[in-house]
């Protein structure tokens, strides 16, 4: 048994040296990323195999000895010799007990060392997956891996079972090892399948999870180490191998969860729920449900629906199909993945980017924005035209360089019109858009000046960019309409902590500006004193006018009236100046108080109140005239 045994755990070993040997000179010439991880973990069994067939060796030389000192104890006389029980008496047994004492814990962390660095190194592979280039024998390497399978399939089912109905502990590993290695020459296969039909993400992903699957061993590893020291130690009793793995047993042979969740519910019920019908049925008909949703899953790809902002591209076989390249807003019947992919588009969104700096989304809130205070994450200084200076800047007289440096945030909105251009054309469209954005940006601020930029050319300056961009899109084939470019926060840089530059060039301005309000405050005042004083001049000049021609009027008038005077004396010598006596004692006497005395031969005393009057009383009421 012992021969058979060993035989078989030889066998094991050799498998898996062939298929590491295979896989990884196979993996030289395919584009897959998971024939790279699996030719690891055929490596790693390997060494686990080589380790469990030394061992075998080991406990099949200790069996023999035991044989033999039993034999000798029963056909020899028994002397002192064979009386004795120390550990010289069986140096087989000696040799084995040391082998697992020193040599498997060491065999274990170089296994942890080398199931780290090779994570490690995977890692950083997957992480940032090379250009893939396909090559034509790509299927003929598929069917190669395909018949590994077969191979090491067969094989490792055959020691599984041989390990589990004979509890042979030392053959355990390998054949979780062959197991583990025949399905994942089953992904490689399909991994390279996949990369030849232009399926590299796929391969990317599985490829991204063996490494997940690899770094979970060699945790395992570290804690069974971790455990090994506190481990109790019973004389006579084997315990679990060091180096075999219980994840790569689970995943070479899955159904042991079957076992495992039949013990379980057994006893969480206190009876055998593992032997009802309903258990049983769910065993035996577990992958045919697998396979059912499977299929209910790729049926469900076959239809598609277009969001109404939305536009795909139908590829079958990683090609466009003639006649149907581009899915409109609706449903869509498709062949199921990955036959048919469909790749989404929102066309009728509205994207941005930003040139010229780096957006902040904490600082993006403030509602305020300063130049002396950074609002972006990050800023970009351009250089920009400025008024050449007529003054010298230095001591030997040369001008100073015409150009300034300026912080413009420029965000740029677009969106996708034709798809097939923008997803075909391209590899990387929006990034291409940034870029000559960016050159445009540079290239318009070079050919115009500081301040009318920050000024008044601003308007000006956003459409022309727009134009620019949108025939440099066109040029290219970008496939995208530039709906909107737009030119704010345009101001100096802020500068360092030595010097301030936005706080420099705004106190310039800021001189710039009252200077400009102190002249026309003062242009104001001139305007003002110059209109009041020619106003009060035209005033005089016009009351003047006014006195001159009333003294005239006045003066003629009053010679004209002296004449019809002297002309009404000569014709009534006696009544005029009656007449003219009276009218002025009627104008005399309208206005003062009268009193009217009813006797004459009376002594009074009269009593004057020369006080002006506030209240009227009684006597001023004026009588109206009788009605006629």
């Amino acid at each position: 048994m012992e021969r058979n045994v060993q035989r078989k755990g030889l066998t094991n070993l050799l498998l898996l040296f062939v298929a590491a040997v295979v896989s990884g000179f196979l993996s030289k010439f395919s584009s897959s990323l998971c024939d790279e991880v699996a030719t690891v973990f055929l490596w790693l069994g390997f060494l686990v195999s080589a380790m469990s067939y030394f061992q075998m060796r080991l406990e099949a030389r200790e069996s023999l000895e035991k044989l033999e000192m039993e034999e000798l104890a029963r056909t020899a006389h028994r002397t002192s010799i064979f009386e004795t029980a120390d550990a010289e008496s069986f140096p087989a047994r000696r040799a084995r007990d040391q082998f697992e004492k020193w040599l498997v814990p060491a065999f274990t962390v170089l296994l942890l060392i080398l199931q780290s660095v090779a994570a490690w190194a995977l890692w950083r592979r997957v992480l940032n997956p090379p250009v893939a280039d396909v090559y034509a024998p790509g299927v003929a390497i598929a069917a190669i891996f395909v018949g590994s399978f077969l191979m090491l399939f067969i094989a490792g089912r055959f020691a599984a079972s041989f390990a589990r109905l004979e509890d042979q502990r030392l053959l355990r590993p390998s054949a979780s090892y062959m197991l583990l290695g025949a399905y994942l020459t089953i992904v490689s296969a399909a991994g390279i399948s996949l990369v030849y039909f232009h399926y590299e993400r796929v391969d990317l992903y599985a490829a991204r999870v063996l490494c997940a699957i690899l770094t979970l061993a060699a945790a395992e590893t570290l804690i069974n180490l971790i455990l090994e020291v506190y481990r109790p130690r019973v004389r006579g009793k084997s315990a679990r191998l060091l180096y075999d793995s219980r994840l790569v047993g689970l995943l070479g042979q899955p159904e042991g969860l079957f076992t495992t969740a039949a013990q379980a519910i057994d006893y969480q019920f206190g009876f055998k729920v593992s032997e009802t019908w309903f258990y049983k049925f769910l065993e035996r008909s577990l992958s045919w449900l697998i396979l059912v949703q499977v299929g209910v899953l790729m049926l469900s790809t076959c239809v598609v629906f277009i969001e109404p902002h939305e536009e795909a591209l139908l590829e079958r076989f990683g090609k466009p199909v003639a006649g149907r390249e581009v899915l409109k807003p609706g449903l869509a019947l498709t062949y199921p993945w990955p036959i048919d992919r469909v790749h989404r588009f929102q066309t009728q969104q509205i994207k941005t980017f930003s040139v010229g700096y780096i957006p902040d989304p904490e600082k993006e809130k403030e509602t305020v924005v300063l130049w002396t205070v950074s609002h972006t994450k990050e800023e970009y200084n351009l250089i920009v035209a400025s008024r050449e200076r007529e003054v010298s800047t230095n001591a030997s007289g040369s001008q100073a360089v015409p150009v300034s440096l300026l912080t413009v945030s420029i965000p740029v909105q677009y969106r996708i019109k034709d798809i097939v251009q923008w997803a075909r054309g391209h590899t990387d469209g929006a990034s291409l858009l940034e870029k000559i954005a960016s050159r445009e940006v540079n290239r318009h601020l070079v050919s115009v000046d500081l301040l009318e930029i920050m000024s008044t050319g601003r308007e000006a300056a956003a459409a022309v960019l727009r134009s620019r961009i949108q025939k440099l899109a066109d040029d290219r084939k970008l496939g995208i309409e530039v709906t909107y470019v737009g030119l704010r926060d345009i101001h100096p840089p802020i500068g360092v902590e030595t010097v301030k530059v936005a706080e420099a060039f705004e106190s310039v301005v800021g001189a710039e500006q009252q200077r400009a309000a102190q002249i026309l405050l003062g242009e104001g005042i001139a305007a003002k004193t110059n209109a009041l004083a020619t106003a009060e001049a035209t005033r005089i000049r016009e009351d003047a006018a006014a006195y001159s021609l009333r003294r005239t009027n006045s003066a003629t008038a009053s010679a004209e009236q002296f004449r019809d005077q002297i002309k009404a004396f000569d014709a009534a010598p006696v009544i005029y100046p009656e007449r003219f006596y009276l009218q002025t004692v009627a104008r005399a006497m309208q206005g003062p108080r009268k009193y009217i005395l009813a006797v004459t031969n009376a002594h009074e005393v009269f009593q004057l109140n020369l006080e002006t009057k506030i209240r009227n009383d009684l006597l001023d009421v004026p009588v109206p005239p009788p009605k006629k």
